[in-house]
């Protein structure tokens, strides 16, 4: 039977050692202050937006809240923005996507100072994970990447498919991957031959945004399946992009969902506040 990649129990032993780290830093009299602005009142993000708020109070990270309405200008946000990377006293700036249709995502995370952009999506974090200097790492790909070393698994050496090629989860997770001396394909919806491609992984990682569409049949026998998809059911359950019964029997370790990928992103976006100390001192 498969391992379950646990992401609850993982992400409390990261936020338990960010706890400490955090308690150490303030004995040096520095303060952690995370600013997370929401624009409108979609429920998914209100729920990830008060999941951040709770983990930033149980590390000891001040939190500053900023829900505007949603028809919030551009101008607006980006006043707001430039305000924040000003302030002193704030070292971390987080922008919940999605963001209504009449603001540009791109020049809003490109506004963020790269010291301040936590989530690691300004092109000045990417460009720095891709050439392997020191910067922001974006959340979810750093959160697989531990919740593989934090199980035992080795990625050195191994064949590692990712199907998907956002900017947010597939291009950071091939770098990152590869930083670890994976063998890296990056498959996507016009790669042929999807079946063939993926049963050469020994890690799949599926971030495709379809429910359930990732069965045994893509999957090598002993693989490990890390399921990055969130998505409810016809029943109004939760499910991934794989489906975690079908594929479960035949792979060595599988992350299910919820409670895999999900906490870690927040688990990792609390670690980057915390380095974000270091960048801001």
């Amino acid at each position: 039977m498969a391992q379950i990649i646990d992401g609850k129990a993982i992400s409390a032993q990261i936020k338990d050692e960010l706890k400490e780290k955090v308690a150490n830093i303030k004995k040096d009299g520095i303060t952690l202050c995370l600013a997370v602005i929401q624009v409108g009142n979609d429920p998914a993000s209100s729920v990830y937006v008060g999941n951040k708020k709770k983990a930033c109070e149980y590390i000891g990270i001040e939190s500053l809240a900023y829900e505007l309405e949603e028809n919030t200008t551009q101008e607006e946000l980006l006043d707001l923005i430039h305000e924040l990377n000003k302030r002193q006293d704030v070292n971390g700036i987080l922008v919940q996507l999605p963001l209504p249709k009449h603001i540009d995502e791109d020049m809003i995370i490109r506004a963020i100072d790269p010291s301040k952009d936590v989530d690691g999506f300004h092109p000045q974090s990417v460009g720095a994970l891709c050439i392997g200097q020191k910067g922001f790492i974006s959340c979810t790909p750093a959160g697989i990447i531990q919740l593989l070393k934090r199980s035992g698994i080795e990625i050195a050496g191994k064949e590692c498919v990712i199907i998907g090629r956002s900017n947010i989860v597939g291009k950071p997770m091939a770098l990152l991957l590869l930083r670890e001396n994976g063998t890296v394909t990056v498959a996507h919806s016009k790669t042929e031959n999807l079946k063939e491609v993926t049963k050469r992984a020994d890690i799949l990682v599926v971030a495709v945004g379809r429910p359930k569409m990732i069965t045994r049949e893509y999957v090598k026998e002993g693989a490990v399946v890390i399921d990055v998809g969130i998505h409810r059911n016809e029943n109004n359950k939760l499910c991934g992009d794989v489906d975690y019964d079908d594929v479960a029997p035949i792979c060595s370790a599988i992350t299910p969902v919820p409670g895999g990928v999900g906490p870690m992103t927040i688990a990792m976006l609390m670690n980057n506040c915390v380095e974000s100390a270091h960048l801001n001192s």
